[in-house]
């Protein structure tokens, strides 16, 4: 909406409107959105100035105003408001969501110049409004705002006391996702880019895609009041897999004929992208990728939203609260199994209240979206809102999806030998592997934040343990049967589509699944005796990419007599969803570990073997299975990921950066291998600072060449700025490096 509007009519009332778009949105927080399109906050009011050709006197010739939003605004869905000065109109006794104005001192009824202060009710639903005025006989169109969630609002659900938190759960554009493994957390800077051009029309275009809003539009447009609500829409429409949702999954073969997961560095070159094709989905994503553009979407919406990492998650498809791997007698996983436990699994936590659940407040908060597709939720690919308080104790009876949630941070591990005879032995059981430094950025810095007490109580006490036991002892049938019935009320989904081109996280990642809706009971699994030895791998040195990876496997004795050993070292590289993606090398050793002594076992895995099988990997799992010679049935387990560290590149701002003037920025890197890299393409990225990526083609570089590419830029945004380095060609992919840029006005 432009900031005035005139009718052309010359013998209309009405003389134009001014609708103050940059004040308003100023006071509404979203300046940064459009300076001239008015986008205001639900439950904190807006002024506009109508001016009328005649005298305005309210008491013979009210004036009348209307609000409406969606194809079928009802007054009863809360879509459709009558207010007006003085507020005199017939309303529907079962209107809702109504909308006030009032008339301000500032206005000179004499003259016509009406100063109206409007107030959207902080439960109308979101969206763009169409407002209406009627005056004597005529009418106009007044103004099409769009309302947003407003968080600094105490009647709106998604209300946060925390001004630090609002600025940086919403207003913030820069953040960082943690990747990597429990071992090496790394972090990457990601661009969310909420308030980048068209990222109003984008969301609400995605809102408008849904199949709820295809099935019933004036039942979803009405239900966009609720956070609840809007959060699980838009975890499915992230995703592809039920609907026109904004991006395609792929865990592994080929990407081409789109971008690797890896390749992004923001949220807002995959919504634009999404938004200019037609709204096709966009070829690929991955869990990190899923998250970030989530939270884009979410922090634009209003509500306060953030990026969260879980080390070494798991995936229980069956509901068992465990998660089950089998090895064959050489230490290698024998088969694809429905459970896994990942790397790192990264989804979003969005603030909100949940009423819906206690009248209390008490699962008020945090609550867990993941719209990474892995397991139907009332038969859509989506997850959440799930409250984390629940999760921390146990109430996995609650909607929705607190059962896997639980499970990805807090399932039991159990490891089983499969022998030759198909029969299983229990050979290790974890109680604590699941579920570690659950991280997520700080408030106001760039450092890491662990969240892992706010899910579940410390590994190893009595709490944790007896919340488990609690958590499988719910009556998982109730979660199923509220989803039953909710299905129902929306009619019931259609037959499972057709297999997709691809793989998708989870059920499709080379894992067999059974519906979501299977419930198994839960086995909490014995603890095997205690071994009369332990094993750890120790690093010699850091796992650098293009060097050879040194280990040492380290065996304590705890037995008073020697023992022949069997050494079976196999590594094998590996998905970060934890599907393996070959083997790099395995190899047998015979030792004898002495009565109460150390044995040392050393592991080298070279460049050369590992290369090829890790361009397209996150890192290498190294197992060892031992087994006792003179007792065959005694065999034991270690496990160890290495995540290999990338190559250094380099990308500097020098001087001082001002706003809208052109500046300057370095890119360096060498190449650190024996070999010439090829095909090899440098991209830069930032909002704020490029409106469209850079992108140059880099000749052949040879064994410790360099390339220093310098770029011009232009900011276009003030304040605290992150432009980003990829460098990808045929030998690894996509090394990053990042530099902050503060500009100045």
């Amino acid at each position: 909406m432009s900031g005035t509007m005139t009718e052309k009519t010359k013998e209309s009332i009405f003389k134009g409107v001014d609708l103050h778009p940059q004040t308003n949105n100023v006071n509404h927080r979203t300046r940064e959105i459009s300076l001239t399109r008015l986008i205001v906050r639900r439950g904190q009011a807006f002024k506009l100035t109508l001016n009328l050709r005649q005298p305005f006197n309210p008491s013979v010739q009210p004036l009348c105003i209307s609000a409406a939003t969606g194809k079928l605004p009802t007054e009863k869905r809360g879509t459709l408001s009558f207010f007006g000065v003085p507020d005199v109109v017939k309303r529907s006794p079962s209107a809702k969501a109504v909308w006030k104005v009032e008339l301000d001192k500032g206005s000179s009824t004499t003259t016509g110049n009406l100063i109206l202060t409007v107030t959207p009710p902080a439960d109308t639903p979101i969206g763009e409004y169409t407002m209406t005025v009627k005056h004597r006989d005529q009418e106009m169109v007044l103004a099409k705002p769009v309302v947003l969630f407003n968080p600094w609002c105490p009647d709106d659900w998604v209300y946060l006391k925390d001004k630090d938190e609002i600025n940086e759960y919403v207003m913030n554009e820069q953040g960082i996702i943690y990747k990597g493994s429990n071992n090496y957390i790394d972090s990457c800077n990601w661009d969310f880019g909420q308030f980048e051009d068209d990222m109003v029309d984008i969301c609400l275009r995605i809102l408008d895609l849904n199949p709820k809003y295809m099935k019933d539009p004036g039942d979803d447009v009405s239900a966009r009041c609720n956070p609840i609500y809007v959060s699980r829409v838009i975890s499915a429409m992230i995703n592809a897999d039920d609907d026109r949702g904004v991006l395609e999954g792929r865990w592994g073969g080929s990407f081409i004929g789109g971008v690797s997961p890896s390749r992004w560095t923001g949220s807002y070159a995959i919504l634009k992208r999404w938004f200019v094709i037609g709204s096709y989905p966009v070829k690929y994503g991955q869990c990190w990728v899923f998250a970030g553009v989530m939270c884009s979407v979410m922090r634009l919406l209003g509500i306060p939203c953030r990026v969260v990492t879980n080390y070494e998650s798991a995936h229980d498809n069956d509901r068992s609260l465990t998660i089950d791997v089998y090895h064959a007698d050489y230490g290698v996983r024998e088969k694809p199994t429905q459970d896994s436990v990942w790397n790192y699994h990264v989804w979003v936590e969005a603030w909100m209240r949940r009423p819906d659940l206690a009248k209390d407040g008490k699962y008020d908060g945090w609550q867990v979206l993941d719209p990474t597709p892995q397991e139907k939720s009332q038969g859509v690919y989506c997850c959440g809102p799930a409250p984390v308080v629940a999760i921390l104790n146990g109430e996995t009876d609650l909607k929705y999806d607190t059962p896997f949630v639980f499970a990805e941070v807090n399932a039991d591990c159990i490891d089983w030998l499969v022998k030759a005879d198909g029969s299983k032995v229990n050979i290790f059981s974890d109680t604590a592997r699941v579920g570690q430094n659950i991280s997520t950025k700080s408030v106001g810095s760039n450092k890491r934040m662990n969240i892992t007490d706010s899910y579940k109580y410390r590994e190893g006490t009595e709490k944790e343990r007896s919340v488990f036991k609690y958590a499988t002892t719910r009556d998982l049938s109730k979660v199923d049967e509220v989803e039953e019935r909710e299905e129902e009320k929306e009619e019931s989904e259609k037959t499972e589509e057709a297999v997709q081109n691809g793989e998708t996280e989870g059920n499709k990642a080379g894992n067999e699944t059974k519906g979501s809706t299977d419930v198994v009971t839960p086995v909490i699994a014995p603890q095997p005796p205690s071994p009369p030895m332990s094993m750890q791998f120790e690093e010699v040195t850091p796992p650098k990419y293009c060097k050879d990876v040194r280990l040492m496997l380290v065996l304590q004795s705890k037995s008073s007599a020697a023992m022949q050993l069997s050494i079976n070292i196999s590594v094998q590289a590996m998905r970060y969803n934890g599907s393996p993606a070959g083997t790099i090398q395995t190899e047998v050793k015979e030792e004898t570990l002495l009565p109460g002594k150390d044995l040392s076992v050393p592991i080298q895995v070279p460049f050369t073997a590992y290369h090829k099988l890790m361009i397209e990997c996150d890192n290498m799992k190294v197992s060892a299975l031992v087994t006792d010679k003179e007792k065959p049935d005694n065999t034991y387990l270690a496990v160890h990921d290495v995540v290999l560290l990338d190559p250094p590149i380099t990308i500097t701002v020098s001087g001082i950066t001002r706003l809208n003037r052109e500046a300057e920025g370095e890119v360096v890197f060498m190449n650190p291998v024996t070999e010439t890299l090829k095909e090899c393409t440098l991209t830069i990225s930032g909002s704020g600072l490029l409106k469209e990526d850079i992108e140059v083609k880099i000749p052949d570089l040879k064994t410790n060449n360099r390339i220093c590419v310098k770029f011009p830029f232009v900011p276009y945004k003030p304040g605290k700025k992150t432009v980003v380095a990829n460098f990808d060609c045929s030998t690894f992919r996509d090394i990053k490096g990042s530099c902050t840029v503060d500009v100045k006005l």
